[in-house]
């Protein structure tokens, strides 16, 4: 199971205690926040695409959404999601618990400039009720990331 590889994989930097899982779902950014008990925009989100035969993903704040033009701009085609078989196959985590912790190897992760506006956020960790609250700083430590892009908008 995804929460698994994502424990081992915090519990190698002395940090799966701060592994947060719920009695109810936190599947989407809604739940998230209400089972988190913080405001939906303060939920990072990890959303999975195609890009040129490889999954990538972006992390966004919970009331972000892609902007198609910046998308399109940054990497070079229409925004393209992965179908819900797709995530996990190339991913290694569902849908309703994606985060860019214990992915499979060779997936891209890029970080959205829409959290930056935070000082903590809480991405998922690969089940469909967990979450871990990190600093901007640790997001980028522990998801491996590419870089940082700017490819929302409604925030």
């Amino acid at each position: 199971m995804a929460i698994e590889k994502v424990k081992a994989y915090f519990r190698e930097h002395g940090m799966e205690e701060r592994i947060q899982e719920f009695d109810v779902s936190s599947a989407t950014v809604e739940l998230a926040a209400k089972a988190l008990h913080c405001e939906p925009q303060r939920i990072a989100k990890t959303l999975s695409f195609m890009v040129e035969n490889e999954a990538v993903l972006i992390v966004a704040a919970g009331d972000a959404k892609i902007d198609n033009p910046k998308y399109k701009a940054k990497f070079g085609k229409k925004a393209k999601m992965l179908s819900l078989d797709e995530v996990e196959t190339l991913v290694g985590h569902a849908v309703g618990g994606v985060c860019p912790f214990a992915v499979k190897e060779g997936v891209k992760v890029y970080l959205d400039v829409s959290l930056k506006r935070f000082d903590t956020v809480f991405p998922a960790c690969g089940s469909p009720n967990s979450a871990i609250e990190l600093t901007i700083s640790e997001l980028e430590e522990y998801s491996g990331y590419v870089e940082w892009v700017d490819v929302c908008k409604g925030y």
